[in-house]
């Protein structure tokens, strides 16, 4: 079975409690420290056995399989991925079922990481995600006033638009608002926009 760690919590000792994104579902398993254990880590993609435990309700993680990216030797973009992909544990961790649709959005992302500017990259994954469940806000009304948007639009969390005036917060002009809206693209944006969308992404998903 293979997922992206989201969550790595240290329990007793130097055993770990692993959040896994798989194929198929959001895992929590169990990993008793040992020598022989390679490291693992937040943001690796693994190729993994959950073994089930009759002490426990949580499963056991064993043979782990670290499927590395070349681009988690640069330490910048491995910051910039750890961040993001910390981003799904809180948004998913109450879910029964998520289906498949979060772990094809990481690794797409995952493979064009080292392509752009990761952050690009991070982004509009989200308005994939935003999409996906139903949340993509790309009128122009004011989340906050429900007036309407005129020449320049803010974000806050979950990319909801406002005015400026209203949220207090930067602003990207609004024709490149929509287009980006529309194509699921940051081509029409600048990387000061970038930086702008960034932070809000950081509020969580």
């Amino acid at each position: 079975m293979q997922g992206y760690i989201i969550k790595v919590t240290r329990s007793r000792d130097e055993d770990l409690i692993v959040s896994i994104i798989t194929q198929y579902n959001l895992q929590t398993l169990y990993r008793f420290y040992g020598a022989r254990h390679g490291a693992i880590n937040l943001g690796f993609k693994i190729d993994f056995e959950r073994e089930l435990s009759l002490n426990s309700g949580i499963g056991r993680l064993r043979d782990v399989i670290h499927l590395g990216f070349p681009w988690m030797l640069d330490r910048a973009r491995l910051a910039v991925w750890q961040q993001f992909i910390a981003l799904f544990h809180p948004h998913l961790r109450d879910a029964p079922e998520i289906g498949n649709f979060y772990f094809e959005l990481l690794d797409a992302a995952a493979a064009k990481w080292h392509l752009q500017n990761p952050k690009r990259v991070a982004i509009e994954s989200y308005l994939k995600l935003l999409q996906h469940e139903g949340r993509l806000h790309d009128e122009a009304i004011c989340f906050d006033c429900e007036a309407p948007i005129e020449e320049e639009v803010s974000m806050i969390r979950a990319f909801l638009p406002t005015h400026r005036f209203c949220s207090h917060r930067k602003s990207i002009p609004l024709s490149r608002h929509q287009a980006m809206m529309q194509s699921l693209s940051t081509l029409y944006l600048g990387d000061e926009e970038i930086e702008i969308l960034w932070y809000v992404l950081l509020e969580g998903l």
